[in-house]
């Protein structure tokens, strides 16, 4: 068995500017997964930079309200939501609450750096 506190994860500023905690990730847990999950923040006011992933990824809102950007789409986010955002689709996060947006991250396959393209402001 495993459990994992999310107050154990260490904190980084993503390349997408939020704030992650990587929970699960195949490369460095002792079981097979195919997938990684991630705990996500945005502060009030404040967005993502514009990215684009080779993989999918399953966005679950915890905590506060957002815009999500996904191509030339937007909709409202809310606690309890989820968001599917294909492959190479150009995504970003704006938090448009006075909370901040906590979100979990899931990737499948799992994240790679290499997978990720940062965009310019847009």
């Amino acid at each position: 068995m495993l459990l994992k506190k999310l107050c154990d994860c260490p904190h980084i500023t993503a390349g997408d500017g939020s704030l992650l905690r990587e929970i699960l990730h195949p490369a460095k847990q002792p079981f097979d997964i195919h997938y990684s999950l991630a705990w996500a923040a945005i502060e009030p006011n404040e967005k993502s930079f514009p990215h684009k992933l080779e993989y999918s990824e399953v966005y679950y809102i915890l905590k506060g309200q957002g815009k999500m950007h996904i191509n030339n789409e937007e909709t409202s986010v809310n606690k309890d939501d989820t968001v599917y955002v294909p492959p190479h689709a150009t995504q970003f996060l704006h938090n448009v609450g006075t909370v901040d947006l906590e979100f979990l991250c899931i990737v499948d396959p799992p994240w790679q750096s290499v997978a990720e393209r940062i965009l310019s402001e847009e």
